[in-house]
This record gives structure tokens, C-alpha cells and sequence, in this order.
């Protein structure tokens, strides 16, 4: 009896988890990008809400509120050659705890010869006990560029809140000209808010973030470096392989979101989404 018990409640809790994906290309039509073939289902969506003279811009939404245990989402997005697209997110993306199995988000971008391509998400925030794993497949053609930016908040500590147990992966290969050029896998599980009190590994704080720039070079690197007293937290950046990478580490997510703008305006000649700024 117990056992069917355990397996109906396994069912149900399967049974109630979101799926989301979105799919869809741009491409570059009489100089100006126009989006392409569109593919929505489950709770995710994705909305173009100001036409641009030359580029596109998007905004995902999450119509689940969230993303707890169990859940799936994936994202493919294709620029196509010489095409121009900026995505964000409608808010910050909330990670709920996981009684069961880790929620799993999957992220494929690529871009075409020529083609540049911005993902710019708002912050992704990690409650107690949450866990997930996430998956980025970044290709690009030689000739492309990206700038791309990820937060990750453990607990908001604006409400008091703190992460003390849970579970975060996070995958990244970057292939360039078919090349892999960079991979790194990350991964924080158990006891995190112990683990990120350490000095070698947060040293307490409670927000990261990393910035990818491609291409990227030494003076990118000055640029930003440049701007180096206006941080509130701790920001490094360097360069290899034709592309840089600026790591954040910060007390609060406001914190680091500054000093994130701050580089993101250094590295991009384009306006940031509007939602940035607000």
C-alpha cells in the first residue's frame, strides 16, 4: 500500500510539471532583421515589442511564474547572416525549491556569418533547497559577435531570505568556426551557503555573474578595466581565443547589476533593453 501511495505521488508530481520551449530564427531582409519561423509551447514565450531600424528585439516570458522541481524549458535562437538580435527577459527568473528530481533549462544560440547577437537576461534567482540544471550550446560563426550576460542571485537578501541548501549546474561550450573555444562546467550542491561564505570561493556573497564578449581583445579589456573604481563588488576580466569574459561577485544582486551595466555599456556599441534601465 505504501509503495502505491509513493508511486501515485510520484505520478502527480510529474504530471503537474511545466515544459516550455521556444524556437526561432532572424534573418536579414532588405537590410533590416525580421524575425522568422516562430515555434512556442507549454509556458514559454517570447514577444518582439519595439521594431528597430535595423535589428530586432525580443523578451521571453515565462507564463509558469517560475521554475520548480522537475520542470523543462528550452531555448533555441538562431541569428542568421549579417542579422542583428537582443533578447532579454520580462523579470527576473525565480527558481523555486526542489523536493524531487532538479528542474532542467536548456539554452542553444547560434549566429551566422556577420551576424551579432545580445542575450541579456535579468537575473536568475535561486531560493533554499532550489536546484536546477542548466545547459548553454553557444555557435558562432567566425565572423559573428555576442554579448551575453548571466546573474545568478542565491536568496534575496533585500526580504531577508538566504540559500542554504540546494543544487546549481551550470554547463557552458562555446564553439567558434566549429572550433570549440571555450567550456566550463559549474557546480554548487549541498551545503551552498556554507560553501559561498568561503573566502577562495564568494567570500559571502550572495550574487555572480559573467559577461561574454565576442570578439574580445586587450583593449576591451582596458576599457572595462578602466571603470574599475566605480565597482561595488568584485569584477575581473581578461582575454583569450579571440573573445574576453568579466567574472562578478557581489553582496546583493543590485550590486552586482550596477557594476554588470557598467561593463555591459564599455563593451556594447548598441542601447540596452529598456528593461535594464528601469
Amino acid at each position: 500500500m505504501l509503495t502505491e501511495i509513493a508511486s501515485a505521488a510520484t505520478a502527480t508530481f510529474a504530471a503537474n510539471r511545466a515544459q516550455g520551449a521556444v524556437r526561432f530564427g532572424v534573418r536579414l531582409r532588405d537590410g533590416v532583421t525580421r524575425r522568422g519561423d516562430l515555434h512556442e509551447s507549454g509556458s514559454l514565450r517570447v514577444r518582439f515589442p519595439s521594431p528597430e531600424d535595423e535589428g530586432l528585439s525580443a523578451m521571453l516570458v515565462n507564463t509558469a511564474g517560475g521554475i520548480a522541481g522537475g520542470d523543462s524549458f528550452d531555448i533555441e535562437i538562431e541569428t542568421g547572416e549579417g542579422a542583428r538580435l537582443t533578447l532579454t527577459t520580462a523579470a527576473a527568473e525565480k527558481v523555486y525549491r526542489a523536493p524531487g528530481a532538479a528542474a532542467r533549462l536548456g539554452i542553444a544560440l547560434k549566429a551566422g556569418a556577420g551576424a551579432h547577437l545580445a542575450w541579456l537576461p535579468q537575473e536568475t534567482i535561486l531560493f533554499d533547497r532550489a536546484r536546477i540544471e542548466r545547459c548553454f550550446e553557444i555557435d558562432l560563426a567566425e565572423d559573428a559577435s555576442l554579448l551575453l550576460c548571466e546573474i545568478v542571485v542565491f536568496g534575496r537578501t533585500a526580504m531577508g531570505e538566504t540559500m542554504r541548501h540546494g543544487e546549481f549546474v551550470d554547463r557552458w561550450r562555446m564553439r567558434r568556426g566549429g572550433r570549440l573555444v571555450f567550456a566550463e562546467t559549474v557546480r554548487l550542491d549541498g551545503e551552498i551557503g556554507e560553501k559561498l561564505a568561503r573566502p577562495a570561493i564568494a567570500n559571502g556573497g550572495a550574487a555572480i555573474g559573467t559577461a561574454l564578449i565576442v570578439p574580445g581583445d586587450e583593449a576591451v579589456v582596458a576599457r572595462i578595466r578602466d571603470a574599475a573604481h566605480t565597482f561595488g563588488g568584485e569584477v575581473g576580466i581578461s582575454a583569450w581565443n579571440g573573445f574576453a569574459m568579466a567574472r562578478f561577485c557581489a553582496q546583493d544582486a543590485a550590486q552586482l547589476r550596477a557594476d554588470m551595466l557598467t561593463v555591459l555599456g564599455r563593451a556594447s556599441a548598441g542601447p540596452l533593453p529598456r528593461l535594464w534601465l528601469n
